[in-house]
């Protein structure tokens, strides 16, 4: 029998499905992901996503525990998340989670000076960015999938004027993806392919996404209507 682990989609993008994750690619990810989020072994990481998918498993949590940091796995809580988060150095949050924590009474006060937080899963709103780097968050737009990262392209965001530049080159209709990848990419008639050693499939990967670059920055602006290829996903 193959070892790895099978991560359940989060079905943002369709019905939830299951994907198989070689040691290989959790290997390559981890190392992506520690490096992108700079996370170390002194790293505290407060995990409040669902840790059945991609982004509560992989995008910290696993990364941080293969080389001894300290994590802790909640249930997701906006009201713990604004009392605790000050004992923490990492988080991943979805954009709902996000909001959730904004409209808390605690957030308008809340230092998060010296916090990495990496946001993902659903096209993330530019107030959401703005408002926790107010804050002092270094805040990472992370885009990625169960199929590939799920670190896998995204900006990284620690000051309002840098939020405001990349701001104003994004389009009313479109939300930004990020400037730096962790994977090979390309577009086919706007299309994002993705491909490499943190993607599950040997082959390129068509992605259903509808992407953009300007400036060197990708935007988003929503998915395809033609069916993902089926490929053989990578063993080993």
């Amino acid at each position: 029998m193959e070892k790895g682990i099978a991560i359940t989609s989060s079905g943002t993008s369709g019905e939830p499905k299951s994907y198989f994750q070689s040691p290989a690619k959790l290997r390559a990810a981890n190392k992506v992901a520690r490096e992108a989020q700079q996370i170390t072994s002194s790293s505290k990481v407060y995990t409040c996503c669902k840790v059945t998918h991609a982004g509560g498993l992989l995008a910290q949590t696993l990364p941080a525990m293969e080389i001894g940091a300290e994590v802790d796995i909640v249930q997701f809580s906006a009201y713990h998340f604004v009392k605790k988060i000050s004992q923490y150095t990492h988080t991943h949050i979805t954009p709902l989670h996000a909001k959730a924590i904004m409209m808390t009474k605690g957030f308008q006060t809340l230092d998060l000076t010296g916090l990495w937080v990496t946001c993902g899963a659903d096209p993330i709103q530019w107030n959401i960015i703005e408002a926790f780097v107010e804050r002092g968050a270094t805040f990472l737009v992370n885009w990625g999938m169960s199929e590939v990262g799920p670190i896998a392209i995204g900006t990284r965001f620690n000051t309002l004027e840098k939020v405001q530049a990349y701001k104003q080159l994004c389009p009313a209709d479109a939300t930004i993806l990020g400037d730096v990848s962790y994977c090979n990419f390309k577009l086919v008639d706007q299309e994002l392919h993705v491909a490499g050693e943190i993607c599950i499939y040997d082959d390129w990967y068509a992605t259903k996404d509808r992407v953009f670059v300007k400036d060197g920055v990708l935007f988003y602006q929503g998915r395809t209507n033609k069916e993902v290829d089926l490929w053989t996903p990578k063993k080993g």
